[in-house]
């Protein structure tokens, strides 16, 4: 065992995902595991994660059992939500579980609801628990990138491009959805690199009019196809809700909708979303071994952060409105 974090009482580590699948949570969980083992600690995989804890449904893992999973999308343990694990009953099922398998400490890879789920098992049993962001909204405080963003966004450019193709052969307004609920990230910078002509997002009021005058001054005028980026959780209703407007105010108008979808989730992560993934893994466990708990490992200025779980579920993290500039600038 190397002398780093000898003393520490911590000698079993689980690792579970939870929340919506990321690319890169395979890279994330070979980092965590193969970290671990390399300071003489012992790692459980726990499987569909918070609904794992409560099923005690765990498994060893070696550092044989996370090879060739770098490049895999999904996450080879499973993720589920568990609405169990949201009672005091449940999470004290999970606790006992924990403690008749030996378990220490919690790796635990997902977005903001893994961890407000960590933070309230932490405060009321007391078990260190350390989280890896892993979301592709890219909607968490604390943290420059999450496991998944980079990946996604390189999907949706992909996707724009071909729909691109199509409206410009057939001269069509295209509105295409894409994931982003509560956060405009992959609308916005998908909208910039693929040269959308606008983008709506759930961050800025949408306004009818703003888009109508793009439309006029815009589409046919000087362009023979347009592309229109709209996020999920858009305060109109949605790319369907948005373009059935158009359609109603411009007849003439041939109007499209695709909806991306969960095709934004799977697929082999990029090489960035491959090295955050295991820099994270491998601060994940460092951190548990320095006995802090509670906080999210992130990455800030290309650099290591530590974010208590608290603040990364509390605070929002704000798009750069520069960014928003760009759009109409580029899109003139």
């Amino acid at each position: 065992m190397p002398e780093d974090y000898i003393d520490n009482p911590i000698r079993r580590v689980g690792v579970l995902t939870s929340g919506g699948d990321a690319p890169g949570m395979n890279a994330a969980v070979r980092a965590v595991t193969r970290t671990a083992i390399f300071y003489g600690r012992e790692v459980v995989g726990i499987f569909h994660g918070y609904k794992g804890l409560i099923e005690k449904n765990f498994k060893p893992l070696a550092s044989g059992d996370v090879s060739n999973i770098i490049q895999l999308g999904g996450t080879i343990l499973k993720t589920a939500r568990s609405i169990e694990f949201r009672t005091k009953e449940g999470r004290e099922k999970a606790f006992q579980n924990l403690q008749e398998a030996g378990i220490d400490a919690l790796v635990v890879i997902g977005g903001d609801g893994t961890f407000t789920g960590a933070r309230i098992f932490a405060q009321e049993f007391g078990i260190p628990i350390v989280g890896i962001p892993g979301t592709i909204d890219n909607d968490l405080f604390g943290t420059d990138f999450t496991i998944g963003y980079d990946t996604a966004l390189n999907t949706i450019i992909e996707a724009v491009d071909k729909i691109r193709d199509t409206a410009t052969a057939h001269e069509r307004l295209f509105f295409i959805e894409v994931m982003g609920r509560d956060a405009g990230f992959l609308a916005l910078n998908g909208g910039i690199a693929s040269g959308a002509e606008a983008v709506l997002i759930p961050e800025t009021d949408t306004d009818l009019m703003t888009l109508e005058n793009f439309i006029k001054s815009g589409y046919r005028k000087s362009k023979n196809s347009s592309i229109v980026l709209v996020a999920e959780g858009e305060k109109a209703g949605g790319a369907f809700a948005i373009a059935k407007q158009v359609e109603k105010d411009y007849p003439q108008y041939d109007v499209r909708v695709t909806v991306l979808g969960h095709i934004q989730r799977g697929g082999s992560p990029t090489a960035s979303d491959r090295i955050l993934a295991s820099r994270l893994g491998v601060a994940a466990v460092e951190t548990l071994l320095d006995d802090q708990q509670s906080v999210m490992v992130g990455i800030e200025n290309d650099e290591i952060a530590l974010v208590p779980f608290n603040k990364a579920i509390k605070y929002d993290k704000v798009l750069n409105p520069k960014l928003l500039d760009s759009i109409r600038i580029l899109s003139s």
